[in-house]
């Protein structure tokens, strides 16, 4: 999408383009100049578009590592718990308890599939109501024990269904969002791959927010943004370059605290060394706040999320 400096250089060149042939040979130079200064800005953001797609390709990858593949990795005395007591059980959100570096805690994640049965079964890793509260009922056993609570996000959205919306789905997220914020234990949050809308940030109210090196964090798929804008889902690259979810870009507007590195070429390419470095990111973000009262997490937490899109 043009920026205001390309605009300002296209109207300029109109008018030059506009003046008649006689005024000479400093008009053309002038246009000349123009034209030579927009090729060059099309041909970096041609360059921008283009890594930003790499970074949407990469997490949506379908090797990519999901929140149970670093579970068994990072975590030792893993225990799932299942079901929200209420309702069902909702594949989509997997959540427990486990042993990180010595230190019990609380995981809730986003689990896509690998197979067609796994990905239906998981919805794609789209949650419903059940699942943010099957996610609640974790983070209340975190709170009640003082286990830190780890959030590892990778997910389109919230499952955007009827049946979903009849059972209260935008409730349900923001309901989650709230427990997240009068949690009295240290919890971190970090986007393993795709970091899409409600259904993303319904688990990452954090105090700190990671994202790793080619995940993705938005409030809307570059499809969707596409097909509001354009009215083409097309020209979801397009849509990308101009909404930048990408972890540089995110980590600049102050959306995350920090980027996690991966393997050379991805994630997908060594599962084991990119559980490495998430497991420590997570245990040095853990171990900064772990010393820090209730009362000061909450007030810090609730600054950090009212102080998000708020320009001086």
């Amino acid at each position: 999408m043009p920026g205001d400096a390309e605009l300002r250089l296209r109207e300029r060149l109109g008018k030059l383009s506009s003046l008649p042939l006689l005024r000479g040979t400093r008009v053309s130079g002038e246009k000349e100049r123009l034209r030579k200064q927009l090729e060059q800005l099309e041909a970096e953001r041609n360059q921008t578009e283009d890594e930003i797609w790499r970074s949407v390709e990469l997490a949506r990858h379908p090797d990519r590592p999901y929140t149970l593949d670093y579970v068994e990795r990072i975590l030792d005395d893993w225990v799932e718990l299942h079901g929200d007591r209420s309702r069902a059980d909702d594949g989509a959100l997997v959540t427990g308890l486990g042993r990180l570096d010595g230190r019990t805690i609380a995981l809730i994640g986003q689990q896509k599939g690998r197979d067609i049965k796994e990905r239906l079964d998981r919805q794609y890793g789209m949650a419903y109501p059940e699942g943010y509260a099957k996610a609640m009922r974790v983070m209340n056993l975190a709170d009640r024990f003082g286990f830190p609570l780890v959030s590892l996000v990778d997910t389109p959205g919230a499952y955007p269904g009827v049946a979903a919306e009849q059972h209260g789905q935008g409730g349900a997220i923001a309901r989650s969002q709230a427990r997240m914020v009068r949690l009295s234990v240290p919890s971190v949050a970090c986007v393993i791959g795709e970091g899409g809308s409600g259904g993303a940030i319904a688990i990452a109210v954090s105090d700190r927010v990671l994202m790793q090196e080619n995940a993705i964090y938005s409030v809307i798929t570059p499809e969707g943004c596409a097909a509001i804008l354009w009215r083409d889902a097309g020209e979801a690259k397009k849509a990308a370059a101009a909404f930048k979810p990408d972890a540089l870009h995110c980590l600049e507007l102050g959306v995350v605290d920090g980027i996690v590195a991966e393997p050379p070429g991805g994630a997908q390419e060594d599962h084991a060394e990119a559980a490495r470095l998430l497991k420590a990111a997570l245990v040095e973000a853990l171990g900064e706040l772990e010393d820090l009262p209730a009362d000061e997490l909450k007030a810090r937490r609730r600054a950090k999320f009212r102080g998000l899109g708020v320009f001086a």
